[in-house]
This record gives structure tokens, C-alpha cells and sequence, in this order.
């Protein structure tokens, strides 16, 4: 029996692990958290990853979860709104297929799917891997070492992985100039299923909240040049200058700051799209972020995740050779990937427009939107992949 060490128990690493143990694969999934994490904002759900979701056998459960966003409105800088428009209208999504569900949720229904099928282990790393031609010996932090005969990547942006087996990552990395924190605020009274956003040029206070839970995600991003634009994650660093970035505003963004002063979940990092040439080296493949992180402003991180897993798991499965496996999962991939990747540029001037001629052309954009003005590139990426049909045998 084929197995496979997938390290990374976000969103990638369960639907891979889903996928591989349906057909025969023995996995096991390494998670340097010390138990799921189930927190986090809603993610999108949209072309081709529905139908990788269906293959989990989880979307029902997961639209069942769906976030209902009803709205996007845009403040002045005073805090006053000017425009309001429909969520399709930023993301170029499908209504009535694609789907927005809790990240946390979503995290929660590929791990129980599962089920005793796979062996998970929280709070433990890898250190090194060393790829013997025939299989892959890994080294944990724990200092185990274990045989394998796949290593696959599922650990996000600054994927531990990828630097082991292709080096330092700042090659892979392309910053977009902005660097954010998130983090959980208390819902403003009369909030429920929308967004709101503020801009000054070259930054962005937003708040979001996807219930009635009474609490919401607030986002405050900036733009980021020389090392901050490609700072590591949760560095003190980014928080600083976010703070600074965002003083003396008026509107929404006192009341984030001080949300952020009190917050104990705070997320920040530099915004960032992984680009490789290749997604393999050997006996060791990437997935996900760790693989092409299209970055934020897209929204197509979960869809890349979830669609990148089916076509890895399927090729795996069908092909004898992991060499082959891996060359087909970057042919099947690749336009797909690309075509994200370019939502990037666009993504980030309608979010983050930088100087004040470019915000006020952005606004008056806004305040014409109409039914037909859905993004037709982004919905165009979005759906740019028909996921194969594989024939999954059982692996001995």
C-alpha cells in the first residue's frame, strides 16, 4: 500500500487525505497546530471546487453551512455610506452554485470526513526530509523518524516543506505591496450578513460579519514596501505599522484599532501569491498555498486548495508512476493557476486603490455598478478548469 505523508491539516491537507484514502492510499497528516483550528473567516467556494467538494462528500453539509452575504458597502472617509453593491459584483461568482462557508467549518467537515481512515497528528513538525529515490525519510521535531513513500506540502504561504526540499522561499514569493492584520471584533449594532468597507488611498479598513453571532472579522490593510512587503506572518512588525498606517482616521477604523488593542486572535502578515515553476521535486509535491497561494485579494485560495487536491489525488490514483502522477497534476493545473494568479493586480487596485485619482475613479465605478457589471475576468478564471473524470482503483 501506497503512503503518503501530508503535512498541513488546514483546507488542502484533509481533502487531499479525503481523496487519496478513497482509493487506497494509507495516509498520515502532520499538523504543527495542537489541534484543528477552527476559527477563521468565511471562504469561497466557486467553479470547478464545488464539484472537488462534491467529491469529498461533504458539499452538502458544507452549503448547508453557506453564508448568505447580502451586501458590500462602501464608506466615505468619514465613515458614511456611498455605495452598496452585490458580493457577485467584487467576486465574480456563480449565485445559486458557488458557495461562502465558515473557514473553521469547512476545516472541520473534511477532517471528519475523514474518519478513522487516516492517521492525524497535532502539535508535531517536520525538520528535515530526506528523498532516497526510492522513498522519503522524514525527520519530526520530535525527533521520530519515519519512512514514506510521498511527501506532499499542505502547510500554507510559508510552507515548511517547500523549503526543505526547493530552498528558501523568497524566490516563490511575489508581494503585492500590502501586508494586513485580522482579527475578531465585536459586531456594530444593525450588522448582520454584510460587508463594509473604508479606503484612503493605499489602505483599506474593513468589517465583516457572516451571522448573528455578535462577532465579526475586522481586516485593516495597508500598503507595504521593501521587507514589510514580504514580511513573515504575525510579526510585531506588520502590526506596527498597520497601527501607524490607520492613525488619526476617523469613520469604522477607531473602533477597529481599539478591537485590535483588546484582540487575542490577531493574524497579520505580508500579502504575497506563491509562484513555482514546479510543484514537485523527487518524491515531494506541494498543494495549495504552499504550491501557488494566489493571495487574498483573488478569493480563489480555497477554490485553488480544493481543486489542486482532486486533480493531485486523482492522477496519484490512476497513474502507476508518481513521476507521471505529479507531470500531469502541473499540465492539468497550470492555466488554471495562472489565470488566478492574474486576478491579483486587479483584485488589489479595486480593494487597495493607491493614490486619490485612482480611489475617486474606483468610487465613481461603484456608484454605477449595475446588474451587468459582474466581473466577467475573474468569473471567467474562476470557471477556466473542468476537473477530469478520474477512475480511482484501490491502491495495495
Amino acid at each position: 500500500m501506497t503512503t503518503v505523508l501530508i503535512f498541513g491539516a488546514g483546507i488542502a491537507g484533509p481533502a487531499l487525505a479525503n481523496l487519496l484514502t478513497r482509493s487506497g492510499f494509507r495516509v498520515t497528516v502532520v499538523e504543527r497546530a495542537e489541534a484543528l483550528r477552527t476559527g477563521g473567516y468565511p471562504v469561497d467556494v466557486r467553479g470547478p471546487a464545488v464539484e472537488a467538494l462534491r467529491r469529498t462528500g461533504v458539499l452538502a453539509d458544507a452549503t448547508g453551512a453557506h453564508v448568505d452575504l447580502r451586501r458590500i458597502t462602501f464608506l466615505d472617509a468619514g465613515g458614511e455610506p456611498f455605495a452598496e453593491i452585490d458580493p457577485l459584483a467584487m467576486t465574480g461568482g456563480t449565485g445559486g452554485r458557488d458557495i461562502e462557508v465558515p473557514r473553521g467549518t469547512l476545516t472541520a467537515l473534511l477532517h471528519a470526513s475523514t474518519g478513522t481512515g487516516v492517521d492525524y497528528r497535532f502539535g508535531e513538525s517536520i525538520t528535515a526530509l530526506d528523498d532516497r529515490g526510492d522513498d522519503v525519510r522524514v525527520t519530526f521535531a520530535s525527533g521520530a523518524e519515519e519512512v514514506f513513500d510521498l511527501v506532499v506540502g499542505a502547510d500554507g504561504l510559508h510552507s515548511a516543506v517547500r523549503r526543505l526540499a526547493f530552498g528558501d522561499e523568497a524566490p516563490f514569493l511575489r508581494p503585492l505591496g500590502l501586508c494586513f492584520a485580522g482579527f475578531t471584533v465585536p459586531t456594530p449594532d444593525g450588522m448582520v450578513r454584510e460587508a463594509r468597507m473604508q479606503n484612503a488611498p493605499g489602505r483599506i479598513a474593513a468589517i465583516y460579519t457572516p451571522d448573528d453571532s455578535g462577532l465579526s472579522h475586522g481586516f485593516l490593510v495597508t500598503a507595504a514596501e521593501g521587507p514589510l512587503a514580504t514580511a513573515r506572518s504575525s510579526t510585531p512588525e506588520i502590526v506596527a505599522a498597520v497601527r501607524a498606517a490607520f492613525a488619526g482616521t476617523g469613520g469604522v477604523v477607531p473602533d477597529l484599532l481599539t478591537a485590535l488593542d483588546r484582540a487575542e486572535d490577531v493574524y497579520a502578515d505580508s500579502v504575497c501569491q506563491v509562484r513555482m515553476a514546479d510543484w514537485s521535486r523527487g518524491r515531494v509535491a506541494l498543494v495549495g498555498d504552499a504550491a501557488f497561494g494566489p493571495s487574498f485579494p483573488t478569493g480563489q485560495g480555497t477554490s485553488l486548495a480544493l481543486v489542486g487536491a482532486c486533480v493531485l489525488a486523482g492522477e496519484l490514483a490512476t497513474r502507476d508512476d508518481h513521476a507521471e502522477a505529479f507531470a500531469a497534476y502541473r499540465e492539468v493545473m497550470r492555466e488554471y493557476v495562472d489565470l488566478n494568479h492574474g486576478l491579483a493586480d486587479d483584485g488589489a487596485a479595486r480593494l487597495v486603490p493607491r493614490t486619490e485619482e485612482a480611489l475617486e475613479a474606483r468610487n465613481a465605478a461603484l456608484t454605477t455598478m449595475g446588474e451587468g457589471d459582474l466581473a466577467p475576468e475573474q468569473n471567467r478564471a474562476i470557471n477556466s478548469l473542468a476537473l477530469p473524470d478520474y477512475d480511482r482503483p484501490a491502491r495495495v
